[in-house]
C-alpha cells in the first residue's frame, strides 16, 4: 500500500472539510503540529503535504473566499526563510482553480489581527495571505525531501480589523469557544456589527473550501482524509 498524502489544516472545521477518501489529514496548532507531522510521516510514509484551509488576507482588495495557491511560503519566525512548493502540484492546482491567486504566503505564529498589522506584514513579506500551519508544513516537507503545497482560501480580508469577540471565540486546539464569544460582545456589544462581519466571511470561505477540496483531491491524486488525527 503506497504511502497516504498528508493534509495539514489548523482548525476543526477545516479538517471536516478536508475529509473523505485516501490521505490523512493532521489537524493541530502550530505548537505541536511539526511534532504531529513526524509521527505520521515515521508510522506511515507520505507522498507530500498539503496545507489546506483559511488564511488571513495581506492585499488590499483580496475578498473572502477567494483562493491562494503559494509559489513559496515565507517563514516569518524564521528570519522571513523562503520555501518553494512543489511546482507540478501548484501548476496543476493553479490550472483547475483559474481565480486562484499564485502568490508567496506568509506563515506567522500568533493571528494577524489588526488592518494595520496586516499592511505591515504585507510590506514585510510580499505575501498575499497569512497562516498559522504552512511555514510548519514547509520545514518538515524539506527535512524529510517531501513535495508539498499550500491551498488556502482568505477568511479575513486586510482592510478588516478582527473584533476582540472573534478571538475570544477561538480556544487554544482551534475549536470555537460560544461563551468566550458572548463575554466579550457582553463587555463591548459594539463588536456586533464586526463579528457578524466576521461570520459572513467565514460562511463565503467555507463555501469556496467545500468547492475547491474537490478540485484539490483529483488533482493531487486519491480523495482526501480517511482519517484525522489531533481532533
Amino acid at each position: 500500500m503506497s504511502s497516504p498524502i498528508v493534509v495539514v489544516t489548523g482548525m476543526p472545521f477545516e479538517a471536516r472539510i478536508a475529509r473523505g477518501d485516501g490521505v490523512r489529514v493532521v489537524c493541530a496548532q502550530n505548537t505541536t503540529l511539526a511534532g504531529d507531522l513526524e509521527t505520521v510521516i515515521a508510522r506511515e510514509g507520505a507522498r507530500g503535504l498539503v496545507s489546506f484551509g483559511t488564511a488571513g488576507g495581506l492585499i488590499p482588495g483580496v475578498k473572502p473566499g477567494q483562493w491562494v495557491i503559494a509559489h513559496k511560503v515565507i517563514d516569518i519566525p524564521a528570519n522571513a526563510h523562503e520555501y518553494v512548493s512543489s511546482m507540478a502540484w501548484g501548476d496543476a492546482l493553479r490550472r483547475a482553480m483559474p481565480s486562484a491567486l499564485r502568490a508567496d504566503v506568509a506563515g506567522v505564529t500568533a493571528p494577524v489581527v489588526t488592518a494595520g498589522d496586516k499592511a505591515a506584514l504585507f510590506r514585510e513579506s510580499g505575501a498575499a495571505a497569512a497562516d498559522m500551519e504552512s511555514h510548519i508544513v514547509a520545514r518538515v516537507a524539506q527535512a524529510h525531501g517531501l513535495p508539498f503545497v499550500v491551498a488556502r482560501v482568505v477568511i479575513d480580508p486586510a482592510e478588516r480589523s478582527l473584533p476582540a469577540a472573534a478571538l475570544a471565540g477561538m480556544r487554544s486546539d482551534g475549536s470555537t469557544d460560544i461563551l468566550g464569544v458572548l463575554r466579550s460582545l457582553a463587555a463591548n456589544p459594539l463588536q456586533l456589527p464586526a463579528l457578524l462581519r466576521v461570520g459572513h466571511d467565514a460562511g463565503r470561505a467555507k463555501q469556496a473550501m467545500r468547492h475547491g477540496r474537490q478540485i484539490v483531491a483529483l488533482k493531487l491524486g486519491d480523495g482526501f482524509g480517511a482519517a484525522v488525527v489531533g481532533i
